[in-house]
């Protein structure tokens, strides 16, 4: 009786909490618990990472030499990482990746305790990191449809988009503040590596997926690699949504990740603390923004109001550097991920509903690899653009010309056209499911702003 009613309590409360319903199903649980874990040690290694790479040397340039050995071998693994992920156990495949990278961060974190650390190795090592998100993250975005049934994607996505940046961007970085002003960046670093097991020890728990037998197909895998070329060629929404990605990342995502630490260390004058703050704001945001689209579910116009939300993040960027005290940086760093979310869950929710399941890792290794292709040159051209325009005009031009970018990609011909063809989907399968038409969306501009 005892196990019984706390099993009604628990369904009581997935009841009424639409965005933890996916938590009902055991192996998505035990993703879900080892992301998390993950995710707060990576919010550490943010912060860490900033804060020793400015130790070595005070100069943009330094961070963004880092962030360029990262990306990298990210980018250039990205395609055999989603071929991978289509063909054997999608699991088995982040596995090894969270083992590859746990022990690059240990390593980082065992020569910094020893105050052996140089330059050189920092950035061995950081490429290694790099090459195993590779394979994690197309195996990670190409899983979930395996363990949740697909009425529950959204809130799947939702609930992925809550804990990330509550781990990452608000718990992870505060923790990593405090860690490193007691202890300094090595121990910061030891225990990020740490959460990597805890993420291995839950993905060992789930079961096999019963779908997962990509590891006895018969087709070379070049071919694999242009079925999901041919595939996205076909797909405006998909293709048109990468380059627009890639130009926008292109222009923010450098200067925002080097000339931010750099702006509130040298600008500002203030300490990893405040950094770590900025951070937890952005989850914060984030937060914010997944809480809504789990509440809302999917909106009517979802590429209009995915590329609206994205702009109006991207302008967000600018306010990084029209900022003159922290409360400023903090707040642009939450409407920032607030509304960068929220795009996000609807992106995610729409690859998952409308890519078939065995393209889905190679399409997702795509997205990346063409999405962040250029965010090596991004990183390289930080340092440069930084001595000639300040880190604050780098960064209010790099949002200013982001947004306009990302803008333009929804007037691409053809872009708009599969949300015509989401809505006759979604009215087909609620007609058949409960032969009741479905509610008349809000006005447009409720869709825009409000529903999510």
């Amino acid at each position: 009786m005892p196990s019984r009613v706390t099993s009604m309590t628990r369904t009581g409360i997935l009841d009424h909490l639409p965005m933890l319903r996916p938590l009902r199903h055991r192996d998505f649980r035990l993703l879900w618990t080892g992301m998390t874990v993950s995710l707060l040690g990576d919010g550490v290694f943010l912060v860490a990472l900033a804060w020793q790479v400015y130790s070595l040397s005070n100069a943009p340039t330094a961070l963004a030499v880092v962030g360029l050995a990262i990306s990298l071998p990210h980018v250039a693994f990205l395609l055999v990482g989603g071929m991978v992920s289509d063909r054997v156990d999608r699991r088995r495949v982040m596995v090894l990746a969270d083992a590859l990278r746990g022990t690059a961060i240990a390593a980082i974190g065992v020569l910094s305790v020893t105050g052996a650390l140089r330059f050189g190795p920092l950035l061995a090592l950081a490429g290694i990191y790099g090459a195993g998100s590779a394979f994690f993250g197309p195996a990670f975005d190409a899983i979930v449809p395996e363990l949740v049934p697909g009425d529950a994607l959204a809130e799947a996505n939702s609930l992925d988009q809550f804990v990330r940046p509550t781990a990452l961007r608000l718990i992870g970085p505060a923790l990593g503040g405090w860690l490193i002003a007691a202890a300094g960046t090595g121990p910061a670093f030891l225990i990020d590596a740490g959460t990597f097991l805890a993420s291995i020890a839950t993905l060992l728990l789930m079961k096999r997926p019963a779908t997962g037998r990509w590891d006895e197909a018969a087709a070379p895998p070049l071919s694999d690699i242009v079925e999901g070329i041919r595939f996205v060629r076909g797909q405006v929404w998909l293709w048109g949504t990468f380059l627009a990605a890639a130009v926008a990342y292109l222009l923010f995502m450098g200067p925002v990740e080097v000339l931010l630490p750099y702006v509130v260390k040298n600008d500002l004058h203030r300490g990893a603390g405040v950094l770590g703050f900025v951070f937890a704001m952005g989850g914060l945001g984030a937060i914010s923004g997944a809480v809504v689209m789990g509440r809302r579910g999917m909106p009517r116009r979802h590429i209009t109001f995915m590329y609206v939300s994205w702009t109006l993040a991207t302008l967000a960027v600018a306010g990084y550097g029209l900022a003159r005290f922290p409360w400023q940086v903090m707040l642009a760093s939450f409407v920032f991920y607030a509304l960068e979310t929220v795009g996000t869950i609807v992106w995610s929710t729409t690859k998952h509903q409308r890519v078939p399941l065995h393209l889905l890792g190679r399409v997702s290794s795509l997205d990346w690899f063409i999405s962040i292709g250029l965010l090596p040159l991004s990183f390289a051209l930080t340092g440069p653009v930084a001595a000639a325009l300040g880190p604050r005009g780098t960064l209010v031009w790099a949002g200013v010309l982001g947004g306009g970018v990302t803008m333009a990609g929804l007037f691409l011909p053809g872009m708009r056209n599969g949300e015509v063809d989401l809505a006759a989907d979604r009215v087909v399968d609620q007609d058949v499911a409960s032969n009741v038409r479905p509610a008349s969306g809000h006005q447009a501009v409720l869709d825009l702003v409000v529903q999510g």
